[in-house]
């Protein structure tokens, strides 16, 4: 014991331990579907090296060198679209948003304070 008297944080309730907060479980909602959308975007050449390897497998003769050509460009084509298509909607939903993913004003350029 000490010669100045009891301790005055004795009588004090003992401090509750702080819990640190827990990271969210899921993804917000936009920032995920974002990301599947980059993930298709780049499955996009593989999916064209799959289409592009198709005629490998057609036997001699068995399908004109015409119709080939015409289902090679057409495969690009079609990835075009695709990638075209996929990248659109990655622009669009980054547009709508500010760096920190708070609305942006319509009216408000980025450059201008």
């Amino acid at each position: 014991m000490s010669a100045e008297g009891p301790d005055p944080t004795d009588n004090m309730p003992a401090a509750e331990p702080r819990v640190k907060p827990r990271a969210p479980l899921f993804l917000e909602r936009r920032s995920y579907r974002q990301r599947r959308v980059l993930d298709a975007l780049r499955l996009v050449p593989l999916l064209g090296a799959l289409l592009w390897a198709v005629p490998l497998l057609w036997r001699d003769g068995s399908v004109p060198t015409s119709r080939a050509i015409l289902y090679i460009f057409g495969v690009w084509a079609g990835l075009v679209v695709l990638a075209l298509a996929l990248t659109r909607r990655i622009e669009t939903r980054t547009d709508d948003t500010g760096p920190d993913d708070a609305p942006r004003d319509a009216g408000h350029d980025a450059w201008r304070p």
